[in-house]
């Protein structure tokens, strides 16, 4: 009997984004974290999502993402506009400027999950409200692995809240500028071991196009991120990264356990998915939005995984 594949709940933003980048403009195309982290994380294995849209959200992109083995029942459509965040980028590509944010239904949001999520084993909290990541473990009942993201906004406004809820989850994924704030320190390094004292055992660095720094017990581990020709639009790059790398984990069936029981494994899956997640972000930035993504193959993801690790190798 084949064995059924576990699978991993996302909670977090469906929205359209408006971006513009020096390779052009994208208006009101299809974005929002929990969208990107789903259809990354779904070349590994099955994804419950929950999020809420307004009934101008394509439905026929809905029905797409359940093609693709995402569980979209979790996404509650309600009257009104979808959450359409609008930004730009200048010539450095790593970092966004927000021009505009319109919450619209997104604004009271308040995930209340089914049954079968409450049960679902892997969890990644996406960059929302910490009182709403809290409410949504406080729902689960068993997970196996818990990650989250979290930004800038969060660690300003909700200082109490975010370190809450950190001391509950096992793997903490940000940037550098986000890990600097959140310690007060101006050494990456310095900041991803205090970060672990928080609560997170992993601490996973998202360093744009220098790739990914792995912080746990055991040490450091950094990854390049692919190098790409031209780079069109950066945004969900990170969250593609995220879900590649929970995919990897849940596919593998990586549990918060495995780092006692066996640290040399628990290391090398956890490098392998900053690798994996490395990759997937190397796709989502050929495009807008996440058109390559949804155009992509598991044989060019496959291809492209085996150059990365050849490039790492001596």
């Amino acid at each position: 009997m084949k064995k059924e594949k576990t699978s991993i709940l996302t909670v977090g933003s469906v929205a359209f984004d408006t971006i513009q980048t020096p390779s052009g403009k994208a208006e009101s195309v299809l974005g929002g974290s929990g969208n990107y982290f789903s259809i990354a994380a779904a070349f590994y294995c099955p994804i419950e999502v929950v999020g809420v849209v307004g009934d101008d959200f394509p439905k026929s992109h809905l029905t797409w993402l359940s093609g693709r083995g995402v569980d979209v029942t979790g996404i509650k459509v309600v009257h009104g506009k979808t959450f359409h965040w609008v930004g730009s980028y200048d010539q450095n590509l790593n970092e966004a400027k927000t021009l505009s944010t319109a919450l619209n239904v997104f604004e009271h949001f308040d995930p209340k999950l089914s049954e079968k999520h409450r049960d679902v084993p892997y969890v990644f909290l996406a960059n929302i409200d910490p009182v709403l990541q809290n409410s949504v473990l406080d729902q689960m009942k068993a997970p196996k692995l818990v990650a989250c993201d979290s930004m800038n906004f969060w660690i300003t406004g909700k200082p109490a809240e975010l370190k809450s809820l950190l001391r509950r989850v096992d793997i903490l994924s940000v940037n550098e500028g986000e890990a600097y704030l959140l310690t007060d320190e101006k050494n990456i390094l310095k900041a991803a071991r205090k970060i672990r004292k928080m609560g997170p055992s992993v601490v996973v660095v998202k360093r744009g196009e220098y790739g990914a720094m792995l912080v746990t017990e055991s040490g450091v581990f950094i990854a390049p991120s692919f190098p790409v020709d031209h780079v069109v639009d950066p945004t969900g790059a990170g969250d593609s990264f995220a879900g590649a790398f929970m995919g990897f984990l849940a596919n593998a069936g990586v549990t918060r356990e495995m780092a006692e029981e066996n640290p040399e494994k628990w290391d090398h899956l956890l490098r392998q998915a900053v690798v994996a997640g490395c990759v997937m972000a190397s796709f989502t930035v050929e495009d807008f939005s996440f058109h390559r993504l949804m155009k992509l193959e598991h044989k060019e993801l496959a291809a492209r995984e085996k150059s990365l690790l050849k490039m790492l190798s001596l």
